[in-house]
């Protein structure tokens, strides 16, 4: 089975009551025992408080939950040389690079993400893939 890695906005919809297709697909996708960034941590965090306007007790809840399905890829000097890389040469956004390279260092072959160009090969070796198509 494929390693998979899921960028924020599979684990943003997990709590979107407003689209259930997305809530189920991204709950699927949260069964596989996703690698999970640091940098994706970060901005779960700050997207649910903002957007769901929940206090931020529950919002560390609700994290605490979620990520004991998750492997979670810590940041280091090696990861963030590799994000540079990335941005170099495929000119992500900043914090989208630190996500793929994040995903790469895991060796994860496939990262969901609804931001990024789907199908989209990096270093012939992870596929950007958009579970909402």
């Amino acid at each position: 089975m494929a390693k998979v890695a899921l960028d924020t906005n599979i684990l943003i919809y997990l709590y979107d009551v407003s689209d259930e297709k997305k809530r189920h697909i991204s709950k699927s996708l949260l069964a596989v025992n996703p690698a999970i960034s640091s940098q994706v941590i970060s901005e779960y965090l700050n997207v649910t408080k903002r957007l769901h306007k929940l206090p931020k007790l529950e919002v560390l809840e609700k994290c605490i939950r979620l990520l004991a399905f998750c492997e979670i890829t810590p940041l280091n000097a090696k990861t963030m040389t590799k994000a540079l890389s990335l941005l170099k040469q495929y000119d992500f956004q900043m914090f989208d690079s630190i996500i793929v390279a994040s995903a790469l260092e895991a060796n994860c072959t496939i990262l969901y993400s609804e931001d990024l160009q789907h199908n989209q090969v990096i270093d012939n070796r992870l596929t950007i893939i958009n579970s909402f198509l």
